[in-house]
């Protein structure tokens, strides 16, 4: 049943096996098995059930998804919804209370850019080791240095909080 608002309406009574694919909006209120490939919105509502691999530009779930779920901008969970497969979009929303099996992938994330790592934050810092004895260039050779300020004293040792590690420097002689 299409509705004058560019949007599809699939019936409580109403079950559509095969392949769906199309430019508009969708809500499901019965059931779906096969594939969805949309360019627009899927809403599953409260009474829906989809059992397909589902290709969208939204996906909004009151209902039941069963199958994988592909978003080019956002897939969100209601409390009411239920959804067991994977999910691959730039924004997911999962509400408190829903129902969800499976796996997350919202692309590739910079970290580098944005905020150190929760590793390089928790690992202590190390006091540099001294270098081995190496030949030195004569004074003559070495570039008249600026007065320098007086070094500082060896900053205290970071105390190992919850996931910090401990590392086991092995020393080999020749």
């Amino acid at each position: 049943m299409a509705t004058g608002s560019g949007s599809t309406v699939i019936g409580e009574s109403i079950l559509i096996n095969g392949n769906l694919n199309g430019d508009e909006d969708l809500t499901v209120r019965g059931r779906v098995e096969g594939t969805v490939t949309l360019s627009k919105t899927l809403v599953v509502e409260p009474s829906g059930t989809v059992k397909a691999e589902v290709q969208v530009r939204n996906c909004i779930i009151a209902g039941t998804i069963v199958g994988n779920v592909t978003a080019t901008e956002s897939v969100e969970i209601t409390k009411e919804g239920r959804m067991v497969g994977d999910i691959a979009a730039p924004r997911v929303i999962i509400v408190d209370g829903a129902s969800f099996k499976g796996r997350v992938d919202m692309g590739e994330v910079d970290v580098g850019a944005e905020r150190p790592s929760p590793r390089a934050l928790s690992r202590p810092s190390r006091p540099a080791l001294a270098p081995r004895a190496a030949p030195r260039a004569a004074p003559a050779e070495e570039p008249a240095a600026a007065p320098s300020a007086p070094p500082r004293p060896p900053a205290p040792p970071p105390a190992l909080g919850m996931g910090a590690v401990k590392r086991k420097v092995v020393v080999r002689r020749k």
